[in-house]
């Protein structure tokens, strides 16, 4: 390796592999089972077919990376040139994946800081990359730890769904939010918030939650440098219109992100996801 401290996150950051090639990003795969199969995120089940089977109302569960694989990685890294790791990963609200990490960091041959860093998709691409670019300079494994932390606390996630119906399942909102939104047949905007999945606004229609959506990240991202990513699930459309009319209105805007979110995070939100990051630099 060109650098002494590595950088692992995990496969829901969803950085394009390019980015990934380019820092020297590691990313550990969480699995997604589809009735009795098995796949690894990213490498052996495609968004596509994720929403077809959301769609078929096929059984969908995630699970995280055992602690063996985690090891295995840091043991790989070490033997490349790696002096210390930075491991960071999704909000451990949602996945037991901080723990496996930390589980594994515990025998590695090189210290390893493991970082819940409370966010998911690019939200936590971000932070992996900060990390990666601080490393790139020479940062030690305290430095690029602050770095990530730091891009965390500064970057926001806001998302629309089609229904909550999805995260209800998954038990990542509560019954009671859910129901509410059924019951009164409106369209959920929502937030990360504190690593959890918070409700945000209720709005009576799609078109006026993605508009609403729309304000609130311009008015968010400001005017002071910033970089942006869009997410969708089966929503392309969506999402190019979205991504269009951001760089139209947010001045300070660095580098702008637009991909559909992967198998694990899919799962949970349902096909019709419209998310975005704001990240200030």
């Amino acid at each position: 390796m060109s650098r002494h401290v590595a950088i692992v996150t995990d496969s829901t950051a969803y950085l394009p592999q390019r980015t990934m090639d380019r820092h020297g990003i590691t990313a550990v795969p969480l699995t997604v089972v589809l009735g009795d199969h098995a796949y690894e995120e990213g490498t052996e089940i495609s968004a596509r077919s994720l929403a077809q089977a959301l769609q078929k109302r096929t059984s969908v569960t995630t699970s995280r990376p055992s602690p063996a694989v985690f090891a295995e990685t840091y043991r790989k890294l070490a033997a490349q040139g790696a002096t210390g790791i930075v491991s960071l990963h999704l909000s451990a609200e949602f996945s037991g994946t901080h723990e496996a990490a930390t589980l594994a960091a515990r025998d590695a041959p090189v210290p390893v800081r493991v970082v819940d860093t409370g966010m998911v998709a690019m939200a936590l691409g971000f932070c992996a990359m900060a990390a990666a670019e601080t490393a790139e300079a020479d940062g030690s494994i305290d430095e690029a730890v602050s770095a990530a932390e730091k891009r965390a606390a500064a970057t926001a996630t806001y998302f629309y769904v089609d229904t909550l119906d999805y995260l209800r399942r998954g038990g990542r909102i509560g019954a009671t939010q859910a129901l509410l939104g059924s019951a009164l047949a409106v369209k959920p905007l929502l937030q990360l918030d504190s690593g959890r999945i918070e409700l945000l606004e209720k709005v009576r229609t799609a078109s006026k939650a993605i508009a609403r959506l729309e304000e609130i990240v311009a008015r968010r991202a400001g005017a002071g440098p910033v970089d942006l990513a869009v997410h969708h699930l089966a929503a392309p459309e969506r999402a190019t219109t979205l991504a269009a009319r951001l760089r139209d209105r947010v001045p300070g805007l660095v580098d702008l992100h637009v991909s559909e979110v992967g198998a694990v995070i899919g799962a949970h939100t349902g096909p019709g996801l419209l998310g975005a990051v704001i990240s200030p630099r």
